[in-house]
């Protein structure tokens, strides 16, 4: 396919990421938001499905090292929630917002290219922070991906 025939919706083109350092929730999950119209992001629907994925997760949250997304995507919302476990392996439940609610279907969605800019600035808070001779929870949480 050439790129004259592609749609512009396939086009990757850089989206609004925004973390500060207040945005964290009660066990201390660090808050991303992400939106492809480049407006802020809504969290407060966020924050319920946050709460309703972390019960079903056997995690001791207020220990665990973690970050969300909230992604205002083109035509969906996704949660995409991430936790450090089993030394230095990634956990991730993404919930998608369709017609009829809140979904989790690994097999249907899944984080995007977007996210993974997160990803990859967390995974270097994870090894710098956490995954070295003197851990501290604390300074990972502190650490955030500036806005680009």
């Amino acid at each position: 396919m050439s790129a004259d025939s592609r749609s512009d919706i396939n086009i990757y083109r850089s989206r609004k990421i925004e973390s500060l350092p207040q945005w964290i929730d009660a066990d201390g999950i660090k808050i991303y938001t992400i939106s492809a119209q480049n407006k802020p992001v809504d969290q407060a629907p966020y924050l319920a499905r946050l709460a309703e994925v972390k019960k079903s997760r056997r995690a001791g949250w207020a220990t665990t090292p973690a970050f969300v997304i909230f992604h205002d995507g083109e035509s969906m919302a996704y949660l995409v929630l991430a936790w450090w476990g089993n030394d230095n392996e990634l956990f991730t439940s993404v919930s998608v917002k369709t017609a009829s609610g809140w979904i989790e279907d690994a097999g249907q969605y899944s984080f995007c290219v977007y996210d993974l800019e997160v990803f990859w600035a967390e995974r270097n808070y994870f090894v710098e922070q956490i995954y070295c001779l003197q851990p501290d929870l604390a300074g990972y949480r502190a650490r955030r991906l500036v806005s680009v």
